[in-house]
């Protein structure tokens, strides 16, 4: 009987014993389960008591709590089963619905590569084409320069030859709209709702300030719709030059205002200059008879020949064939020119550079 009870008793602390041990889990075998996290020590043993004897006491309790430990990460292990149905699609087909598990069809999902977007493709407009009516004078070179395009583009676009011969009236194939070649041919445009002079600008290539000049406009922040502007194009401008400069080789030039202006009238060599070291002294501002200069102002300088030869002087009045308004003579050129003046241009070098080397009829 007392056996009996014995194995009793030896079961029930087996089984506390196994309760308690639950809460002391080895890290080293965690592989799945319910358990989630790890703890070396478990709940029983943070708090632990030392028994330490002393020379007057029997004996001596110390408490001690242990430290945390710190979390570590570990890496997520994924299964095989839960890597198959992230990854793997399995379907059935159609023709097989129904049958066993032998037929089943296994599909690899996966992203499709991402295309290649030609973002200059979607960008590129249609190009429009008008007609250009041949008129009397016209060539290929002619037609070209007022159009704004290179003669090989002329011959590639129509599939003719450089040598060829235009009559009146051909219509040539041109990489525009209607309007514009109406604009460009007749150098004018009208005013619609909404222009500006920015954007009449703009679509020419041309400066707002040029426009108003040549239009001789007082007010340019209001141009009305229905308004015909001339167009300073560059083949207008070179028209302009090469009369004047045939009216001054005639000297019966029509323009009364020059013609008229002075006693005194000389055909002279005309360069351009800028305030920048390597096309002046060591002081680029300072001129001549002790003259500031300053960008904008009209001034000139002139060879020494027509200071004691022809009579000029510092301070003269001068105006130049081709060129608006008055101009003084505020400098001397280097002894070695004969008949020639500078022309001043501030800063402004890709002007001067423009300007070159011209003939021009002076009158003071």
């Amino acid at each position: 009987m007392l056996k009996h009870y014995f194995k009793i008793l030896i079961l029930i602390v087996g089984l506390f014993e196994i309760l308690n041990a639950k809460a002391m889990v080895d890290c080293r075998v965690v592989t799945g389960g319910f358990i989630t996290t790890c703890n070396p020590y478990g709940k029983k043993l943070h708090h632990i008591k030392e028994v330490a004897y002393d020379v007057d006491r029997k004996k001596l309790i110390i408490e001690k709590t242990l430290p945390k430990v710190e979390k570590k990460h570990h890496l997520k292990v994924i299964s095989v089963a839960q890597m198959i149905e992230k990854y793997v699609k399995v379907e059935r087909p159609v023709r097989f619905k129904g049958s066993d598990s032998k037929h089943l069809k296994i599909k690899i999902i996966h992203s499709p590569p991402k295309q290649k977007i030609d973002k200059q493709k979607s960008l590129k407009e249609k190009i429009h084409y008008a007609d250009y009516t041949v008129v009397k004078g016209d060539s290929l070179s002619r037609i070209a320069q007022k159009l704004n395009l290179k003669v090989k583009q002329l011959t590639k676009l129509n599939g003719i030859k450089k040598s060829t011969t235009l009559r009146i009236g051909k219509k040539l194939k041109v990489p525009y709209t209607q309007k514009m070649v109406n604009a460009l041919s007749s150098a004018s445009y009208t005013v619609e709702s909404g222009d500006t002079l920015l954007s009449i600008a703009k679509m020419f290539k041309l400066s707002a300030k040029d426009i108003v000049t040549f239009n001789h406009i007082k007010d340019a922040t209001t141009i009305r719709p229905g308004k015909l502007l001339k167009l300073p194009l560059p083949y207008v401008l070179a028209k302009m030059e090469a009369k004047q400069r045939k009216e001054d080789n005639k000297g019966l030039g029509n323009n009364l205002d020059i013609n008229a202006f002075g006693t005194h009238k000389l055909r002279v060599t005309a360069t351009a200059y800028t305030s920048h070291g390597n096309q002046t002294d060591k002081t680029p501002f300072l001129a001549a008879w002790n003259n500031r200069l300053r960008p904008g102002m009209k001034i000139i300088a002139v060879s020494r020949d027509l200071l004691t030869r022809f009579g000029m002087r510092n301070g003269t009045k001068v105006r130049i064939s081709g060129l608006r308004g008055y101009y003084r003579v505020r400098d001397k050129m280097n002894k070695r020119y004969r008949k020639r003046i500078d022309i001043y241009m501030g800063l402004d070098l890709r002007r001067a550079l423009r300007w070159g080397r011209r003939s021009v009829v002076i009158y003071w």
